[in-house]
């Protein structure tokens, strides 16, 4: 959703002290959701249908799925695809998450006969599909407010309001002391997996819904097939391990807008690693993304934020080689370089000839998925930082079982020459720059440029 941080402290505060949301954390849950294991070594790319073609349709993106096998992500993640309210509709087109109709399709995108062969194209290409669910609120002609006015949120006046501390005016906001809204609610995330057999939800707002309900809905979904569970939170706010798999990894992206500050050194990244270890139970872990829908319309482009390249390219190593599944957003793989507008029609400016940012991007999809040390969910290997003799550098190893991949990062604008221990780690790896084998002694000194990095792995890499 637009804007997240709207929700304020005050608010969930609110919701805790009401019962509405569990503070616990993941750390101290017993976790009993199981990732799906087609999870363990994905790369998650999120779908902006409306702004991916000119026609904005399911059938104009169809043509793009073997540029993105090619790329090798293996889960697309669709932003809402149902109709948007016109009723209180922000710009001319509407926020994606307004929805008119919780069974419907956007009829700009197509229709139901349309997706279901966009989703059949898709699996039958070996590509996952997750669907961002909005149960947070609704759009204001949604059926649901003059047949069920007690399914919403009202003020002492006895109005339905839009969800309290945002600027949200767009939306009503659901009342979750209702239990048969809370059973419509849950039939209409079990439609979708029925029907079009989707892989999993992106769950908009989740740390505003309760969680007795997510522990409902998700058990009676997971009880369909495996799905991957994704919570649009932080995960203090659900239950990581019983009513979500993953959450967003949101401090791991300010640390990466902390580079173009200069802010940003390997204690910060150090503390990423120990808070993603205390933040999830054992077989779960974060989203971890530089950019999505929310970043790139709001807050400017990752290129703007992290301020180069450079320290683009840094943040993106570090986003796949940390513990947790990587995003790419809608255009992210092409280098674009553009705020899309949210609530009109805005497209993609895909490059005439191949742009360098595909390869670099392609190359360390590839490592993600073809390494074992970069695994998540129960396959997952484990990290463990090494020393190196300058604060602005960050080194670890992942390693699960045999398979190792060495990291070193410049965190800073600045060249540097580092002195690196890698220690028991030392071995014969490939050069993951020239893909050729080399020796790395137990002590290295590397010259690493402005936001350079070095890596080595233990499998040989296709893409050069």
């Amino acid at each position: 959703m637009r804007i997240r941080k709207a929700l304020t402290s005050a608010l969930i505060a609110a919701l805790v002290l009401t019962g509405c949301m569990s503070a616990n954390s993941a750390s101290t849950a017993a976790s009993s959701l199981t990732s799906p294991t087609w999870m363990s070594n994905a790369t998650v790319y999120e779908v902006n249908t409306r702004q991916y073609t000119a026609a904005g349709t399911f059938n104009a993106f169809s043509t793009h799925l073997d540029r993105l096998k090619k790329l090798g992500v293996k889960v697309l993640w669709f932003m809402p695809i149902q109709p948007i309210s016109v009723k209180n509709r922000k710009g001319t087109l509407g926020s994606y998450y307004s929805i008119a109709d919780y069974k419907g399709i956007n009829p700009e995108y197509g229709n139901a006969a349309d997706f279901k062969a966009l989703v059949n194209k898709a699996h039958g290409m070996g590509f996952k599909i997750v669907l961002d669910w909005v149960a947070n609120h609704t759009g204001w002609d949604n059926a649901w407010v003059t047949q069920h006015p007690d399914w919403y949120t009202k003020d002492a006046q006895g109005n339905i309001t839009w969800p309290p501390g945002t600027d949200w005016t767009d939306v009503a906001d659901l009342n979750y002391g209702n239990s048969a809204m809370r059973a419509a609610m849950i039939d209409s995330m079990k439609y979708w997996v029925d029907t079009y057999d989707i892989d999993g939800f992106r769950c908009d707002v989740a740390g505003g819904v309760p969680n007795d309900f997510w522990n409902t809905a998700t058990a009676t979904l997971t009880a369909i097939k495996p799905l991957w569970m994704l919570a649009e939170s932080n995960p203090s706010e659900v239950t990581i391990g019983t009513n979500f798999t993953s959450a967003y990894n949101w401090p791991l992206k300010d640390t990466f807008n902390g580079m173009g500050r200069g802010t940003t050194d390997a204690f910060n990244i150090s503390g990423e690693i120990s808070r993603i270890a205390n933040d999830y139970s054992k077989g779960n872990y974060p989203m971890n993304f530089i950019t999505n829908h929310d970043e790139n319309s709001w807050s400017g482009t990752e290129y703007t934020r992290l301020g180069s390249v450079g320290a683009v390219k840094a943040g993106a190593v570090i986003s796949f080689t940390l513990p947790g599944a990587p995003l790419l957003y809608t255009g992210q793989e092409v280098g674009m370089n553009k705020m899309l507008a949210f609530f009109e029609k805005d497209q993609v400016d895909y490059p005439a000839t191949p742009s360098a940012m595909t390869a670099f991007y392609t190359k360390l999809v590839e490592l993600k998925t073809k390494n074992a040390a970069l695994a998540v969910g129960a396959a997952a290997g484990s990290i463990a930082e090494v020393a190196s003799t300058k604060t602005d550098v960050t080194t670890y190893v992942r390693t699960a079982a045999k398979a190792k991949v060495l990291v070193a990062v410049n965190l800073s604008g600045k060249s540097t020459s580092v002195k690196i221990t890698w220690g028991k780690n030392a071995g014969s790896y490939y050069d993951y720059a020239t893909n050729k084998k080399v020796s790395v002694a137990a002590s290295q000194t590397v010259t690493l440029p402005a936001y350079g990095y070095k890596i080595y792995t233990t499998n040989v890499l296709t893409n050069k």
